[in-house]
């Protein structure tokens, strides 16, 4: 079922178009990403899709019965209410359902089924036909929907009367999406949702939309988090849209593709130009040649000539350089306690080093203290114990998450200029164009950035440092993909060490080459990437798990040795049996699992084949095969969720 059309729509802010000739297609269950430059206008389209903004031109068609829901940039959740409260908002109308049937009975209880029947038949008809709607509607269950959602977006310690006006932003935030999922709605629009968010709660979500049951549509600058979720890519590009069947790897893969072949046939046919071109220019003149030179013109004319592929737009460009080496120690922090209010320590007595060459991710959760601690180690806050010591020859370039100095009323070229004016006018205004800011852009005052510019203007500062310990809180927040590319590859290269904060795990999985994970009294070392990290992870909780079995079995064999041990001792032999039998299963669907997905893999990949995406009926029978089996996958998925 199609969800949402939009054909030929055009935006313009004054005179500027914004958006223009966008197509977009949403059907029933539909996973797509919207991506493009800052600034493109992908946040315009979501407001227009969602109702908060008008266009100007062309159409956009929804069935009046398709509900849409729409999570904003930064939307966060003000209330008066306690957290439950507020989400059992949404539920309104089961509550309203549930009274109905209460009511219902109490009216059956009055009533005589004898004396009167027909009475007593009517009201127990009507109870049974508004207890099955309510069933249907998730009546039952949605108290537990709304545990499930708080516990996976970080409210599981939380007291469930807590006021929302107490809470932070980025706790509001992750309230305002926790109850848009709880609504459920057709399509669901996310922009930027991973905003706020610990790599924990990132893999809940992402575990949570990919059973989602409707359509969703989704700008986001997590590459790990658009690869894991979606099946489709729209790209706004010049103010146009292109789409791409597949994950955002794959739209990465097809567009250089794409491009490479256009490029290929580009070059091809102007060759064949410059060749009749010639023969004409060297043949018109002479009468033995004169009908072939006519005839390669006629040939000339009649050609439809290509226009150049148009390659990526404009790239930041950038490298960090350093004055001088460090020494191989940079770093040494022991018995550190670091506190946001100077008075109650959130990590306490940890130590670490650092030596040159590293680059290190810090991970954790939100609200264990990743900034706190970077700020320390700068001495923008003071620890609380502890000392930290550096090497020989370090040199700390800081990049603050907050951009807190980039608040003045200078103009960005006053703002670099100052703080490197041995540099001349031109020299400045050439590191601004690496980052983007051209012409009249070096003029805008910095506080009226946005805050993708004010990132690129933090980094332009950051690199002009030179310094040979980097530490990065967030520097990947703001930026759009493809400056967080330019911004990899620039730290990849960078010879100096780096210590970053980051919840980007493709980021992460790129530059680090280690991880330490933050505890309140712990710091645990990594040596390996992102992935590396998740797999030890894995391995110790299951570990864990073995040496409790453990200790439970041996616990019951030391029971039973006595009468009651030996009925314990049969009682655990069935419970043994049934657990046996409850492996098997588990392990059936776990390859009915792995069978489903890959041949919900296989359908994909054929979806990206250029001789089926263009065969409507091929593209129209794959989709149908594939969301039968996702329907089979949840089904499969439930099961073992329930078994486990």
């Amino acid at each position: 079922m199609i969800l949402l059309q939009i054909n030929q729509l055009s935006k313009y802010f004054g005179a500027d178009p914004i958006l223009s000739n966008i197509k977009l297609e949403v059907q029933t269950r539909d996973k797509i990403a919207l991506v493009g430059r800052n600034g493109a206008g992908k946040s315009t389209l979501l407001k227009i899709i969602s109702g908060a903004m008008s266009y100007d031109s062309g159409e956009m068609i929804k069935p009046k019965d398709v509900s849409i829901g729409y999570l904003a940039q930064d939307t966060g959740l003000e209330s008066q209410l306690s957290i439950w409260d507020e989400m059992s908002l949404v539920f309104n109308h089961l509550k309203s359902m549930e009274a109905d049937m209460r009511n219902l009975e109490q009216r059956m209880s009055t009533v005589d089924p004898n004396s009167e029947a027909k009475r007593f038949e009517q009201l127990l008809k009507e109870y049974d036909t508004l207890q099955v709607k309510f069933k249907e509607e998730g009546g039952y269950q949605y108290e537990a929907d709304i545990r499930s959602v708080l516990h996976g977006l970080g409210f599981s310690n939380f007291n469930s009367e807590t006021k929302i006006s107490s809470l932070s932003g980025g706790q509001k935030t992750r309230l305002a999406l926790g109850k848009l999922l709880l609504t459920k709605p057709d399509l669901l629009i996310l922009d930027e949702p991973t905003n706020h968010l610990d790599i924990e709660t990132l893999t809940w979500l992402e575990q949570y939309l990919q059973n989602y049951q409707g359509a969703i549509l989704i700008v986001s600058h997590d590459r790990y988090f658009l690869d894991k979720i979606v099946t489709q890519v729209y790209e706004i590009s010049r103010n146009t849209s292109s789409k791409f069947i597949g994950n955002y790897s794959n739209y990465l893969k097809q567009k250089a593709d794409i491009y490479e072949k256009e490029q290929k046939s580009f070059e091809k046919q102007q060759e064949e130009v410059a060749k009749l071109k010639d023969f004409i220019q060297r043949n018109l003149a002479r009468a033995s040649t004169t009908k072939l030179a006519q005839s390669r013109r006629k040939k000339l004319e009649k050609m439809e000539l290509m226009t150049k592929p148009l390659g990526d737009e404009k790239s930041a460009s950038f490298q960090f350089d350093i004055d001088r080496l460090s020494g191989n120690d940079v770093l040494k922090a022991t018995d550190i306690s670091v506190s946001y209010d100077n008075l109650t320590p959130i990590i306490s007595k940890i130590s670490f080093s650092i030596s040159r060459g590293d680059s290190i991710a810090l991970v954790g959760p939100n609200g264990i203290g990743k900034s706190t601690l970077l700020k320390s180690i700068v001495q923008k806050l003071d620890s609380l114990t502890g000392t930290f010591s550096l090497g020989s020859h370090v040199q700390i370039g800081y990049y603050d998450q907050q951009q807190a100095d980039l608040t003045s009323n200078k103009r960005v070229l006053d703002e670099l200029w100052d703080e490197y004016p041995q540099k001349t006018e031109k020299e400045i205004r050439t590191v601004l164009g690496n980052f983007l800011f051209s012409g009249d852009d070096v003029l805008k005052p910095v506080s009226t950035l946005s805050g993708g510019e004010k990132a690129r203007l933090a980094l332009s500062k950051l690199m002009l440092q030179k310094a040979n310990f980097l530490i990065l809180d967030e520097p990947t927040n703001h930026l759009d993909l493809d400056s967080k590319e330019i911004l990899e590859n620039a730290l990849i290269d960078f010879p100096g060490t780096i210590l970053f904060v980051s919840h980007d795990r493709y980021f992460i999985n790129r530059i680090a080459t280690k991880v330490y994970e933050l505890s309140t009294h712990s710091l645990t070392e990594y040596l390996g990437d992102y992935d590396y990290f998740v797999t030890k992870k894995e391995e110790q909780l299951e570990l864990e798990r073995l040496e409790k079995e453990e200790q439970k079995t041996v616990s019951q064999k030391n029971n039973s040795s006595t009468p009651e041990g030996r009925l314990n001792y049969q009682q655990d032999k069935e419970l043994k049996k049934l657990e046996r039998q409850k492996q098997r299963r588990i392990e059936e669907i776990e390859m009915s699992i792995s069978q489903v997905e890959e041949k919900i893999e296989e359908n994909e990949a054929l979806l990206c084949d250029p001789s089926i995406y263009q065969d409507h009926e091929q593209v129209q029978k794959i989709n149908t095969e594939n969301e039968q089996l996702n329907f089979d996958l949840e089904k499969l998925m439930t099961e073992w969720e329930e078994l486990h």
